[in-house]
């Protein structure tokens, strides 16, 4: 004892003691110089598609080695199981619903990039708090939030007016249309109901005529002149749906600029590549977010000829080995300089799987492994559980496994107050800073209830009863499959979120996910003691979270997403627009 207290008297010892003391940890210094943030967003990727998450057949070293190097997350979900309202999501951190960007009817999606809905000016990303803060922010890829709101240049729904310094890829979606060899896949639904609308609007404005001639009707010249003017718009748009769509939706743009309609796509994928690990070059000194946002794996499959027939499951995994060879390319452009310690990369899907994605005895949608249900099911798990992988070196844990409910909201509160900012005081955010449970410094999520809405329809609550360990599943509505037994709805395309095509339980199909992940069994008074006591606890909580919603304007209303030829970006002078401007140069 003597000796330790006069080996601590040294003199030379007392301050490396203090110092040591003072020092502080590693992980709370990179935490408080503001990371990188990369965020890697695939397109229709089911989570069983990716080896870290159990598939053996499917080549996906680059995530599977995020996954070694970083954090697991086993039950993350999506807020919606289609790309416009799971994106809008996870840009705002709130329900779709609050924003307007779920739908009260079939149309669920930005249809055209002449729509006027998509994400609201009034709402604040994640890009726009990080810009705020410093942050060079880039966009890279599928955007699919809108572009404008009253003429072809206001670009108020464009990523640049959504916090993005820089914007290059498709402010649509990859369609089939897109690929000239493809068959259209523009939605024929939607273009018998657009007939079906023109046809009615326009007998309508014929009567009203009539009636207003004959004087057997009192109508207004201002009334007919609507009338006219509305069924006249119906006709130009389901007119433009045959041959345009290539031309209308198929565009790629840098910032403002369209730079090819239509998209030349055979160079897609290494123009994307290059723009991706351009930003990085050019933003290594200061903070950056890069939100890299696939084209993979959405139908047509664009794959290029260095990755066709190489995996055994046909094109579909020969595009998603392609993506995962871009994830290498780009966490290569990370290590190249020197950022991969002070960068926080994360990678997901934007929702499941298409199970009914097929041509003849292809399989060209996603694999959504041992989960019941796909893209378009807002309550099945297979449409909403998605991959989740964080890596930050030396602040995350190698290796870890989480299996608590998370969402893609809590990226949003993550990533700001890692940059420094605040969450938006004014609203609600319904996301949860991961930060604590990554690090492990709690247990369990935030996460007590989650809700599953079809558009606007709500099918589904998760409770995590966390001092249990239960994770309870309420199904209020769920889709009838077609054919009957089939797992997904083959005979329609999509699973409808309300009408003719669903079955409403009452009381709910109850799941316990902890014993029961496939959501075969449901439970019952009879077989499950609790029961009763877990629906009245979720039915208490759907009213809670009922009266925090407000009523919004409908962004995916019938008028806002039909073609309004004003709208059309164009290079050129509308209606004649075409450009290369990539080939030019």
């Amino acid at each position: 004892a003597s000796f330790l207290l006069l080996y601590f008297r040294s003199p030379l010892v007392t301050p490396l003691v203090f110092g040591l003391l003072l020092q502080p940890p590693l992980t709370q210094l990179s935490i408080i110089t503001r990371p990188n943030i990369v965020l890697l967003m695939a397109d229709d990727l089911g989570i069983g598609d990716v080896g870290c998450y159990g598939n053996d057949t499917i080549r996906t070293p680059n995530i599977d080695r995020l996954a070694k190097e970083g954090v697991k997350l086993t039950q993350h979900i999506a807020a919606a199981p289609l790309c416009t309202p799971s994106r809008a999501a996870f840009l705002t951190g709130r329900y779709p619903l609050r924003s307007g960007m779920d739908a009260i009817n079939n149309y669920r999606v930005i249809f055209w990039n002449a729509g006027s809905g998509g994400l609201p000016p009034n709402e604040t990303t994640f890009a726009k708090i990080l810009q705020e803060q410093g942050y060079s922010t880039g966009l890279i890829g599928k955007w699919h939030q809108g572009v404008n709101c009253e003429s072809r240049n206001d670009h108020c729904h464009h990523p640049l007016n959504h916090g993005f310094d820089y914007f290059y890829g498709m402010p649509f979606t990859l369609i089939s249309d897109c690929q000239p060899t493809e068959a259209p896949e523009m939605d024929r639904a939607f273009r018998r109901k657009l007939w079906l609308s023109t046809q009615m609007i326009g007998l309508i404005a014929l009567t009203a005529a009539l009636g207003r001639v004959t004087g057997l009707i009192p109508v207004h010249w201002k009334t007919l002149t609507c009338l006219a003017g509305f069924s006249l718009l119906f006709f130009v748009s389901w007119f433009s749906s045959y041959g345009f769509v290539r031309y209308w939706n198929c565009i790629m743009m840098r910032n403002h600029e369209v730079t090819e309609q239509p998209m030349v796509t055979d160079r897609t994928t290494s123009l994307i590549l290059r723009e991706s690990i351009s930003f990085i070059e050019r933003n290594k000194h200061k903070p950056f977010l890069l939100f890299l946002s696939f084209l993979h794996s959405h139908t047509p499959l664009l794959t290029t000829k260095k990755f066709l027939r190489r995996s055994r499951h046909g094109l579909y995994g020969d595009n998603v080995e392609e993506m995962d060879w871009m994830v290498g390319q780009v966490l290569d452009a990370i290590d190249k300089e020197g950022l991969k310690d002070t960068t926080l990369v994360y990678f997901a899907s934007d929702h499941g799987g298409w199970l009914e994605r097929q041509e003849d005895k292809r399989q060209l949608g996603g694999w959504n492994g041992i989960f019941k249900g796909g893209k378009a099911m807002g309550g099945w798990e297979g449409g909403i559980r998605v991959p989740g992988i964080f890596r930050w070196p030396g602040v995350l844990p190698a290796s870890r496994v989480i299996d608590e409910p998370t969402s893609l909201m809590d990226i949003y509160p993550t990533v700001v107050h890692l940059a420094g900012g605040a969450v938006p005081q004014d609203r609600i955010i319904d996301g949860r800073d991961l930060m604590p449970l990554l690090r492990g410094t709690v247990a369990h999520s935030e996460h007590e209830f989650l809700f599953h809405y079809c558009g606007i329809h709500l099918h589904a609550v998760r409770w995590h009863q966390k001092d249990s360990g239960a994770i309870w599943k309420a199904h209020y509505v769920t889709p009838i499959f077609s054919p009957p037994g089939a797992g997904a709805c083959y005979d329609r395309g999509f699973c409808p979120c309300f009408g003719e095509g669903v079955t409403h339980h009452d009381p709910p199909l109850l799941f316990d996910l902890s014993r029961d992940p496939s959501e075969a069994k449901p439970l019952s008074a009879d077989t499950e003691p609790l029961f009763e006591t877990v629906i009245r606890k979720i039915g208490r909580a759907i009213e809670e979270h009922r009266r925090t919603l407000t009523p919004v304007p409908e962004q995916l209303s019938v008028y806002n997403v039909v073609w309004k030829p004003w709208l059309q970006p164009c290079c050129g002078t509308f209606p004649f627009c075409w450009c290369d401007k990539e080939g030019d140069s």
